[in-house]
């Protein structure tokens, strides 16, 4: 009967006993705590390489729209002045910004007047980066969808095709999310690249 006591006694002071509780509880919750953290500074990276993109893409679409449209003629000869403008904008843009331009050269290959540019080396992300640049990039007048990151033209059917300049930059990002996910044993799939793409009313 004693000994009963006595384990009864021991086991309901090993029950109130609460000075291991936080250290289970936040072994517990550290994993969960480093989903959030590593997924906060992963996003807002990807966000901000986002809108960077964005930026430089509009500001190349504007350059090349806005320079004549004569050194279109044959296209094939040469690289025209308005394509080489734009490329310039957006490589300047990357090496100011600290963004790793992958070692990226203007020596592109076209399709009509759709212009490509890759590089994938210098200590560039997997997925690397492409560049295109079309300068005939057509939309109808009204009722036009946002421009793909192939800058492929849009079929303006019976409507007034507006003539404009697209240009469409892929850069890779490597995540650090999904490993993180992947302490909860979940598989995490998330885009290769961050993608910007911008288009401009050629003006002349």
């Amino acid at each position: 009967m004693n000994l009963r006591r006595f384990y009864l006694r021991m086991a309901d002071r090993l029950v109130r006993d609460t000075r291991a509780a936080q250290l289970v509880e936040f072994a517990v919750s550290l994993p969960l705590l480093v989903v959030f953290v590593v997924g906060i500074f992963d996003f807002s990276g990807a966000f901000t390489l986002k809108q960077k993109l964005t930026n430089v893409a509009r500001d190349a679409a504007r350059a090349a729209a806005s320079d004549p449209a004569t050194d279109l003629v044959n296209p094939t000869t040469a690289l025209p002045a308005s394509v080489i403008d734009a490329f310039q904008v957006v490589d300047n843009y990357l090496v100011a910004n600290k963004i790793n331009d992958c070692g990226i050269t203007s020596g592109g290959t076209n399709s009509g007047l759709t212009w490509t540019f890759s590089a994938s080396g210098n200590g560039c992300p997997p997925g690397g980066l492409r560049l295109i640049i079309n300068r005939g990039y057509l939309y109808p007048l009204t009722g036009g969808t946002l421009p793909t990151v192939s800058c492929t033209s849009q079929a303006p059917g019976s409507q007034t095709a507006v003539v404009s300049t697209c240009v469409s930059i892929q850069y890779g990002y490597s995540w650090k999310f999904g490993q993180a996910a992947s302490l909860f044993g979940r598989a995490t799939t998330l885009p290769t690249q961050i993608n910007g793409i911008a288009v401009a009313m050629n003006e002349n």
